[in-house]
């Protein structure tokens, strides 16, 4: 049987990778957990790991907060060494982060197979770290698990052999469709904010062009104030502590009808997002989440790597002009939600298991 390694360390990660992680379970497929602590704030991620009732972590190298090269670096240090102990056959990533970029790496320096999740996916805006790491990872991949015919398409174009390349949707809406019940069950958060279902905007704002910079980030919030000012709405917004630092280091106080709350678990944050009537947000995760839950989104980004979303009506994209978002929200609100959900089925994470794992299939079939 394969032994796989699963490389984790941002909370996008950890919920597109559960689906994988269960299925591994099931199939009682040998694997490690490695966790690289690139988010280094339990409130972003280790209550995730209960809440979803998924192991914890083999390993966490504990890395946090650091320039990208440096983090990077360590991180590439410390999967290299848990690879060669555990003599893994296949490393698992998912998505853009570091924590991926620094598994491709070291995966491709030894005897070691590289599984890229979510593979494909291009924004062509070279000034986001995000798009370097997920096409150096690419490149390197031997098993590239493209969402959509468009992601499998990008591959081709870069010149990347169609053998390595599988079309099998989107782990997102495997996560979606089995944690949704579990939020319904276990989430409380509408009645502990005191908001109405359908009756409030929500926000996401974390990435480092539209936060880290004061002036950016004050004309961001305006916008989206504004916005919401229009429909007579206010705005839910969990912010991210790299937002929240800069807020407090430039004295802004965030507008009256935008209310900061402090980052929410999956499933509180699963249920605020099927709740609301409109969000804004600068996430890719959360654009995918929005499009399968039928909600309307504007994305506060120039370009997105998920164009699906807005080619099936899902999304629109927006500058962080105030005239720019009103805009977007104005085409966006109460619309129907009914467009079809271009990542898949569900049965992603059984797709990529019976690719790097082919004998686990026989196994199953053999137990039935």
């Amino acid at each position: 049987m394969t032994d796989v390694t699963i490389v984790l360390g941002t909370r996008p990660e950890i919920i597109k990778l559960s689906p994988v992680i269960r299925e591994c379970e099931r199939r009682e497929v040998d694997y490690t957990l490695l966790h690289t602590g690139q988010h280094y704030s339990d409130s972003l991620d280790t209550v995730f790991f209960e809440q979803l009732e998924l192991p914890v972590p083999d390993y966490n190298l504990e890395v946090g907060s650091k320039s990208q090269g440096k983090q990077t670096g360590e991180m590439m240090s410390g999967i290299e060494e848990k690879l060669l102990e555990e003599e893994s056959d296949v490393l698992v990533v998912q998505g853009d982060t570091n924590s991926v970029l620094a598994g491709a790496i070291a995966a491709s320096k030894l005897d070691t197979e590289l599984a890229h999740v979510e593979a494909g996916l291009r924004s062509f805006d070279r000034e986001m770290p995000e798009e370097t790491n997920r096409v150096l990872t690419d490149h390197v991949g031997d098993y590239l698990f493209a969402p959509t015919e468009q992601s499998a398409d990008h591959l081709l174009s870069e010149g990347i052999p169609e053998e390595r390349i599988h079309v099998v949707g989107n782990t997102v809406v495997d996560a979606v469709q089995q944690n949704s019940d579990l939020a319904r069950e276990k989430s409380d958060v509408l009645e502990e904010l005191g908001v109405e279902r359908g009756k409030y905007f929500l926000l996401t704002a974390h990435r480092a062009n539209n936060v880290d910079d004061p002036s950016r980030f004050s004309s961001l919030l305006s916008g989206v104030s504004e916005a919401a000012e229009s429909f007579e709405r206010e705005v839910i917004y969990p912010i991210h502590p790299r937002a929240r630092n800069t807020l407090d280091g430039a004295g802004i106080d965030a507008p009256d009808n935008i209310r900061l709350i402090e980052p929410q678990d999956y499933l509180d944050f699963l249920t605020l997002q099927s709740g609301t009537e409109l969000i804004f947000t600068d996430s890719g995760g959360v654009q995918e989440e929005a499009c399968i839950l039928g909600v309307p989104c504007v994305t506060l980004r120039d370009s997105t790597e998920r164009p699906e979303t807005v080619e099936v009506g899902g999304n629109v994209l927006s500058d962080i002009a105030s005239e720019s978002i009103k805009r977007g929200a104005n085409k966006m609100y109460s619309k129907e939600g009914n467009w079809e959900n271009p990542f898949g089925d569900g049965n992603t994470s059984e797709r990529i298991l019976d690719k790097i794992c082919p004998r686990s299939i026989a196994s199953l079939n053999n137990k039935g």
